[in-house]
């Protein structure tokens, strides 16, 4: 996950900068970045984006990488740090989305990081463009996990991509039938569920635009 947002997603208050974020792999190892004082507002631990990358060791090298709900953008970043191609950081708060594109200057990776001010299931309405790598982390008890699931089959979506879903630990998530459960790890009160896409005739797609995410 990136953030773990509450319910209420964030109270009117200006966030100031609290913490870090500290990479955990790759070539930004050990590289730590400001994160805000924003309500619900932290990045994923060590532990799983160690275990969830570990699972990708393989497939995160030159991946096309789609990061909704980005928050502190850790599992964008660390896609990044471990030989992603570009990554697409979808992030509603401008603020926090300011924040992100600062993080990504600093460690000089604008060429390949680009950061969108967006309701990441209105982004999704867009022209797609299919990536290969997708993290959802959206807020919990909010339904949002199954609309962006569904959307993503509209073109954003490679044919073999890989889709991890962060979701409050209580809630069964609805996927589409050709998503297949490849890993999954607890930690706390939320469930990560890695997904495999199996390729399937007539499925739902767009041309790609080199100019969309």
């Amino acid at each position: 996950m990136t953030p773990r947002r509450s319910p209420s997603r964030r109270s009117r208050r200006s966030p100031g900068v609290n913490g870090t974020l500290r990479l955990i792999g790759g070539e930004y190892r050990r590289r730590r970045l400001p994160v805000l004082d924003s309500p619900g507002l932290r990045p994923t631990p060590d532990r799983v984006r160690e275990t969830l990358f570990n699972w990708l060791a393989t497939l995160t090298p030159g991946a096309r990488v789609l990061d909704l709900f980005a928050g502190t953008g850790a599992l964008g970043l660390e896609a990044l740090s471990r030989g992603a191609s570009e990554a697409c950081f979808v992030e509603c708060d401008p603020q926090v989305a300011r924040q992100l594109a600062d993080n990504l200057a600093t460690l000089g990776a604008e060429p390949c990081g680009r950061v969108v001010t967006s309701d990441a299931v209105a982004f999704l309405g867009r022209e797609p463009s299919p990536h290969s790598l997708v993290f959802i982390d959206p807020p919990f008890h909010q339904g949002f996990a199954a609309a962006c699931c569904a959307a993503l089959e509209a073109g954003w979506l490679g044919e073999d991509a890989f889709i991890y879903l962060e979701t409050e630990a209580m809630l069964e998530p609805e996927v589409p039938a050709h998503w297949q459960l490849h890993r999954e790890v607890r930690a706390g009160d939320s469930h990560g569920r890695l997904y495999r896409r199996q390729v399937v005739a007539n499925t739902a797609g767009g041309s790609p635009d080199s100019n969309a995410c």
